[in-house]
């Protein structure tokens, strides 16, 4: 049995650190300054695990850490002591590598950068982190190669990177050359992996049906305008030497000639030259000018309508489809089939539908947008058993649309009343209504271009990239997924705040129509919510009525939940009812009375939230996977300091 030695430090009761007596003597160095893997920094030995600030892994096995690693405060590194130690004894000087190897079992979790696959035998640098296949090295290190794209000289093997000289991006593709490359010394000529073995350009394109010349690749660093998208190049176009050398971007050669776009409700066809003079074309996605002398989509029925190649073509825009040769089909987007004067079948409702035009359905909600019918024509089930009702606006919705928030068309459904459901675009949950695919009706009702009363210029839709993150200018909160704004003005609304109503009714609290003022900067006096009677902000969002004066919080106005009607159900044990009482009910997280239209009661206990976010934080382990992963939630200004009072 070994013997095992335990550490009491002086005043300490119990250390809890045990180690076989032969490890103590082999990790004995406390400092290692010329570590293969970390030449140039020192890693000194911990005993009490990895630092808080760190992530308890070996960077170089990627396995976790025990108490006992080497670790570098400068660059924040653990290495495993085994491993350290390990890697110390086992690295390798190879010739065709500047940096001492490590020989592994490469796993998929380190895949070879040649071959792009694991589970074999190869070499690792734990410095540069190059990952290879001894296989595979062997035929790259040993082959030097003539390309298609650089046919005057060979091509030489580079395993450490770029060399200094170059700007390190492959001179083809212009991406991140890496450390496994062919270079060119005469030329400083750089092609990366994927250009050079495993998808390499074509030398020439034709047949190509945007243009009827071969155009032929030009590999070499070179500034350009692109003939078919107007904008700058800066290396390896395709150039047509029939057509006065017509120079195109290698992602532009290929563009596809008939195309749907979402912006838009018929085909766009590429055209080059635009045509018709300078300064008379306007983008239909960004709304730039287009020169007319450079190649564009436009539209054979709309005469006047056209987009940038480049705009036309973004994966948010468009659905991938080349139409070229494809008939175009007659889609059916009429929502219902009118039997006669009065009565129509609608495809969301399994009855007929009658036209009314009377008195004493005001109060009921439309089963389209989940809105008191009001004083506007309707169609109500000819069922007398049955209370569905639409508007007659509503009961118009095509079944299909194209919108800028979908690079495929939209399909109208009604939404079932089993469970809630979250927008895709603002992220709020719908309880019932129409929804067009992924999204409620207010949001794919917003018209291109959007123009919003709170800024002076159009709103263009955008997609944010990962990581990054817009306030919005109404609320405050910072939306990392979609928003609509003006980027001139570095303007940004989410699309909760954008498709606020700009004129509201509240019977309860005041019998005039409530009004959207998108804040007043110069307020300096106080202004008090009528319906929680906490402060507002007047330099913020707000509504009020221009008849009594009064202000009202936009959440305690609109709430945080669309579309709600009683019964509809947020899970199989919580639905929507009424907030009509005559005493309000307390919510179950906040303690304060539910000053809201409706509240969230759970059907079997006594149980009642005053808003989403509330049954949010108090069900926060309640088993509903887009609880946590889509719904976007926003504090009631009463959440804050809980207000008891009736």
């Amino acid at each position: 049995m070994a013997t095992i030695i335990a550490f009491k430090p002086n005043g300490v009761e119990e250390c809890k650190f045990n180690i076989h007596a032969k490890c103590a003597f082999v990790f004995n160095a406390k400092e290692i300054w010329d570590h293969p893997s970390h030449d140039g920094h020192c890693l000194k030995l911990l005993t009490t695990g990895a630092p808080d600030h760190t992530d308890p892994i070996c960077h170089l096995s990627g396995k976790k850490t025990k108490r006992l690693l080497y670790h570098c405060s400068d660059c924040k590194l653990n290495l495993d002591v085994i491993d350290a130690l390990s890697a110390r004894r086992s690295h390798l000087n190879m010739p065709w590598h500047p940096h001492p190897l490590l020989i592994v079992d490469i796993t998929s979790r380190m895949i070879c950068h040649i071959c792009g696959d694991g589970d074999e035998r190869g070499y690792l640098c734990p410095r540069c982190r190059l990952v290879v296949h001894e296989s595979c090295v062997s035929q790259f290190v040993s082959q030097v190669i003539t390309h298609p794209s650089h046919v005057r000289h060979p091509l030489k093997p580079i395993t450490d990177g770029a060399l200094d000289y170059t700007d390190g991006t492959c001179h083809l593709c212009g991406e991140d050359a890496g450390n496994l490359l062919y270079h060119c010394d005469i030329c400083v000529f750089n092609l990366d992996l994927e250009c050079a073995i495993k998808k390499p350009p074509p030398v020439a394109l034709s047949n190509v049906k945007v243009h009827e010349h071969t155009r032929t690749l030009m590999p070499r660093l070179i500034s350009f305008v692109c003939d078919a998208c107007g904008t700058i190049g800066d290396r390896s176009p395709y150039v047509c030497v029939k057509c006065d050398f017509l120079i195109f971007h290698q992602e532009c050669a290929q563009l596809p000639r008939v195309i749907h776009v979402n912006h838009h409700d018929h085909r766009v066809s590429y055209k080059y030259p635009l045509g018709s003079g300078p300064g008379e074309w306007r983008c239909g996605v960004c709304l730039k000018e287009i020169i007319w002398s450079y190649g564009a989509y436009s539209c054979s029925i709309c005469p006047r309508y056209a987009i940038h190649s480049l705009c036309a073509t973004r994966k948010d825009v468009w659905d991938g489809k080349d139409l070229d040769g494809t008939a175009e089909e007659v889609e059916d987007i009429e929502p219902f089939k009118r039997n006669d004067d009065n009565t129509i079948t609608h495809f969301a409702h399994q009855h007929n539908l009658l036209s009314l035009n009377k008195d004493g359905e005001e109060s009921n909600l439309c089963g389209a947008c989940v809105r008191p019918i009001g004083s506007y024509t309707f169609y109500k089930c000819s069922e007398s058993d049955c209370s569905f009702i639409l508007h007659d606006a509503c009961a118009d919705l095509p079944k299909k649309k194209r919108h800028f928030l979908s690079p495929e068309p939209m399909d109208l459904r009604l939404r079932s009343k089993t469970y809630l459901k979250s927008c895709g675009a603002c992220r709020l949950p719908i309880c019932n209504g129409f929804i067009y695919s992924n999204f409620d009706l207010l949001c794919s009702s917003i018209p291109f271009p959007f123009i919003h009363g709170s800024h002076d210029h159009h709103l263009l839709y955008l997609e944010l990239q990962y990581g990054a993150v817009k306030t919005c200018q109404c609320c405050g909160i910072n939306e990392d997924r979609v928003v609509i704004g003006c980027k001139k003005c570095d303007y940004f609304l989410d699309f909760r705040c954008a498709t606020l109503p700009l004129t509201v009714v509240l019977p309860r609290y005041d019998d005039h129509p409530l009004t959207l003022c998108y804040g007043d900067k110069k307020a300096s006096e106080k202004y008090w919510c009528d319906i929680c009677e906490r402060e507002t902000n007047p330099k913020t969002w707000f509504y009020t009525c221009k008849d009594c004066g009064v202000t009202f919080h936009v959440f305690c106005v609109v709430g945080d939940i669309r579309y709600a009607q009683p019964g509809g159900k947020v899970s199989s044990e919580f639905e929507f009812l009424s907030n009509n009482t005559s005493s309000r009910r307390f919510c179950k997280n906040c303690h304060s009375r539910c000053p809201g239209s409706f509240i969230v009661k759970h059907i079997y206990l006594d149980q009642a939230f005053c808003s989403f976010y509330c049954f949010k934080r108090f069900n926060w382990d309640l088993d509903i996977e887009w609880l946590f992963t889509t719904v976007k939630v926003i504090c009631p200004p009463w959440v804050l300091e809980p207000n008891t009072s009736t």
